[in-house]
């Protein structure tokens, strides 16, 4: 067998870890095609199929599984590598970092845990607003990086895809009638509970439930709410539906408190974004972006 293909190896690691190859070409930011392309070849390489394909998306055959190990073995030494190359980050050099709502609650935290287990202690500073606003103080210069949700947009930041989220219906487990919804039309005589206007969340639910049931259908919602925590715990009340990231509710669920609820028609995905104002940052924000690239939270 031929010598392996670094970057091969590294897209096949992706690929198996994200089981779809839509989801590894946006973390990878290459086409859908290249990626599969790299994929086939790496096949051809190891003279076997590495993967088990189906219309949910991909799994790594066994094969495959003993070839991920490797390939997280080798991300591994190379993060390593380029760590070591690094300046060292000083104890006394501050990280400031701006967070949108949702990222600054569940993303930020396990971040700057595992970057201090590592540099130690490392000071943080972190400033929390909508996403708008961390766009506009990265873009005036008043934090050097940012971490923002949605679909986005900024002709004075640069904005690098980082994790992949999904917006989730949710209700209490107590309440028998909303856990009978199943389809998105159920939805249009549902409480709906939705985040305060300007609310990046708010904006895709909405432009969601509008495509599917017509801008009519969509209820004018009495329940407005400024944050993840209120919303959530509106919902653990009985209150009504509502829509958050998967990654706030890990807990709730896992105490039964609340339950996604599945709908079968309606999925709203966005993703996690870092935001700085040029493509190459520097310092210790730069450092800790690098090592974030190469340690990302667990998916929930």
């Amino acid at each position: 067998m031929r010598r392996l293909d670094p970057r091969k190896l590294e897209t096949f690691r992706v690929v198996a870890q994200a089981r779809k190859i839509s989801t590894a070409a946006k973390l990878l930011h290459l086409s859908q095609p290249a990626v599969t392309a790299q994929i086939r070849a790496l096949e051809e390489e190891c003279g076997r199929a590495l993967l088990v394909r189906s219309s949910k998306g991909v799994t790594p055959n066994d094969w495959g599984l003993r070839l991920l190990d490797t390939a997280k073995q080798v991300h591994a030494l190379l993060g390593e590598v380029e760590g070591a190359f690094q300046d060292e980050p000083g104890v006394g050099e501050e990280v400031v970092l701006g967070a949108s709502m949702t990222t600054a609650s569940y993303v930020a935290p396990p971040l700057v845990a595992g970057y201090r287990a590592v540099h130690g202690r490392v000071p943080f500073r972190l400033q929390v607003a909508n996403t708008a606003r961390v766009l506009e103080w990265v873009a005036d210069g008043k934090v050097p990086l940012g971490i923002v949700e949605g679909r986005l947009r900024s002709p004075r930041v640069h904005l690098e895809r980082y994790l992949e989220d999904e917006l989730v219906a949710v209700a209490a487990a107590s309440a028998r009638d909303l856990l009978r919804i199943s389809r998105a039309a159920d939805l249009a005589s549902a409480p709906l509970l939705l985040r305060e206007p300007g609310s990046n969340t708010r904006a895709v639910v909405e432009e969601a439930l509008a495509g599917v049931l017509g801008a009519r259908s969509v209820r004018r919602s009495e329940l407005l709410f400024g944050s993840n925590q209120s919303i959530k715990m509106a919902a653990v009340a009985g209150l009504g539906v509502a829509f958050v990231s998967r990654w706030s509710v890990q807990l709730e669920v896992a105490a039964g408190t609340l339950r996604i609820l599945p709908l079968r028609d309606l999925r709203l995905t966005r993703s996690f974004s870092w935001a700085t104002a040029s493509p190459r940052l520097q310092g210790a924000a730069g450092r800790f972006q690098a090592w974030s690239r190469q340690h990302p939270p667990p998916r929930p």
